[in-house]
């Protein structure tokens, strides 16, 4: 089994070791070390990044046979040892993350009863699981206050190994689930957790645990969250952001809520605005169209092909123009890379659209369907649109001769 120098001293970066075994994982080569500080991805902790004689360490991971802990390479490694040195501004963050972790859980424990059935550390922020839900944002609040006082009271962190017995005198938060001796993360007079990862030595290390989002999935609650340096560039890029937002309103930042409120309601207010102009629009073009339509027998036929348009709104106005007497609108939109037609008559006429319908779609390469006053359909070629309308025009005449 490898020596675990992270479990000895996580705040070792450098470390010399020898080489047991060579191996491939995948296309990359790998190597056992006798020694490292290389932590693995275990327990929710991403794995270590580093070098090992200058050659970067893109995977750790703990081999199950044999608790071997390869390291994954770029490229091979030459000679019988290796000097490692381990990336410290990951592995800080790291332990700032985890040993928040365990503060936060610890923390909705105590303060609602809840407690944490998993645990992930990302990339951007990490996450804990609690079997309670829904929870208010008071809630939330009242436990991110309580980690923080455990973090402003920088308590010891220790880490040690016990046996079965003593492991039963523990007010543990979780029970262990692996056997035989069990590394115990303990944060004085607080937390006391079985626990594989790397952590801090007093929780003022730590810095803020932020909590940023909750979500409920079923009966357990998602929490977000975010400690140290992380919630710190978090906190620099919100501030940001508020401080342009506010510029650009011309407000104080304490004004911006309002004056968002403020914006959206404008914007209502003008959609509803704009979408009561644009129907009035189709109105004064359907019956302009209408006006210019030519008289077939005993209705008028609108036959018209548009581009840059919605395909709703060309929809509705195929129904506008059918609701006048004695119209038939075949109207079709060129769309990038396809067809669309719409084809709709006045309810005093007999004339079944959705046959029309399904014959002018086989040529532009697609299908279509709908009800004898209302139909609607498409395909890929664009370029056909014309003779589309045409074969539907030609399919109507033929039908009321």
């Amino acid at each position: 089994m490898t020596e675990r120098l992270f479990y000895q001293d996580p705040y070792r970066r450098q470390f010399e070791a020898r080489i047991v075994e060579r191996l491939m994982v995948g296309d990359r080569p790998g190597v056992v070390l006798d020694r490292t500080c290389f932590y693995p991805t275990s327990g929710g902790q991403p794995h270590d990044t580093g070098t090992l004689e200058g050659i970067p360490v893109v995977d750790v991971f703990e081999r199950e046979d044999d608790k071997a802990i390869v390291h994954v390479l770029t490229s091979e490694l030459k000679g019988e040892t290796v000097r490692g040195e381990i990336h410290w501004a990951r592995r800080f963050d790291h332990m700032q993350q985890h040993t928040g972790q365990h503060i936060l859980s610890q923390a909705f424990l105590q303060v609602l009863g809840a407690e944490t059935v998993s645990f992930h550390l990302g990339a951007e922020a990490s996450t804990i699981d609690v079997d309670r839900a829904p929870l208010t944002a008071a809630q939330l609040d009242e436990v991110e206050a309580r980690a923080n006082e455990v973090v402003f009271a920088d308590r010891s962190v220790r880490t040690y190994f016990v046996g079965q017995e003593e492991l039963t005198r523990l007010p543990l938060r979780k029970p262990p689930v692996v056997t035989g001796p069990i590394r115990i993360v303990e944060i004085e007079d607080f937390d006391y957790s079985p626990c594989g990862g790397t952590h801090c030595r007093r929780t003022g290390e730590v810095g803020l645990i932020k909590i940023t989002r909750a979500e409920r999935r079923r009966q357990e609650t998602r929490v977000e969250f975010l400690c140290g340096w992380r919630a710190l560039a978090d906190y620099r890029r919100k501030n940001r952001t508020v401080n342009e937002l506010a510029q650009r309103f011309s407000v104080g930042t304490w004004e911006l809520r309002e004056a968002v409120e403020r914006l959206a309601a404008e914007a209502k207010a003008c959609r509803r605005e704009l979408k009561a102009a644009r129907e009035r629009l189709l109105d004064y073009e359907a019956a302009e169209l209408w006006a210019e339509a030519e008289r077939c027998g005993d209705f008028r036929l609108v036959k018209r092909a548009f581009a840059g348009r919605s395909g709703d709104e060309v929809k509705r106005l195929a129904m506008r123009l059918a609701e006048r007497e004695g119209c038939v609108a075949l109207l079709g939109l060129r769309e990038e890379g396809k067809a669309r037609l719409f084809l709709a008559r006045s309810a005093d006429l007999a004339c079944d659209m959705g046959v029309l319908i399904g014959e002018a779609c086989r040529i532009v390469g697609g299908r279509g369907g709908g009800r004898p006053h209302l139909a609607q359909g498409g395909g890929p070629d664009a370029a056909r649109i014309e003779e589309a309308l045409d074969c539907a025009y030609r399919s109507l005449v033929a039908g009321m001769e």
